[in-house]
């Protein structure tokens, strides 16, 4: 499996496209990602280990629950293969540029198995409206012990 760890900041060129930092080409197995917004705020890049993985979860579920087939629709419907080209850089679609409020700067996150795409200024809007210490702590000690 993929490892995504850390921050980055890069420019969105004149075409939408982006470099993806070295650290997270380096090692990796995926000649293509799928690229769609799964939360408002930001776009989520999956490889495919993890897209394999999102997509055995979807297809459950929408047998399982069928009033969730139109929200299913809905985030599918966004959803968009991606490959980067021998610079590193992935085209980020217009629409998808626009619902995740990306402009010039994107900063790129490792979420473990997976890439989260942001604005720079939502990401710590949302940071800051996160929890509080408390349930920081809750969280802390859940996942770290």
């Amino acid at each position: 499996m993929n490892r995504f760890i850390g921050r980055f900041v890069h420019q969105l060129d004149e075409k939408g496209r982006v470099s993806l930092p070295a650290q997270f080409r380096r090692g990796l197995d995926a000649d293509s990602f799928v690229l769609m917004q799964v939360q408002t705020d930001a776009l989520t890049l999956y490889p495919p280990e993890t897209w394999q993985s999102v997509q055995e979860k979807l297809v459950e579920m929408r047998q399982r629950l069928p009033e969730t087939r139109h929200y299913l629709l809905g985030r599918i419907s966004n959803a968009h293969d991606v490959t980067p080209d021998k610079q590193g850089r992935i085209l980020i679609p217009e629409h998808l540029r626009k619902l995740a409020g990306l402009e010039s700067e994107v900063l790129i996150l490792g979420a473990i198995d997976r890439i989260e795409v942001w604005d720079p200024a939502r990401f710590q809007k949302s940071i800051e409206a996160g929890p509080d210490d408390e349930g920081l702590d809750q969280i802390a000690s859940s996942v770290f012990g």
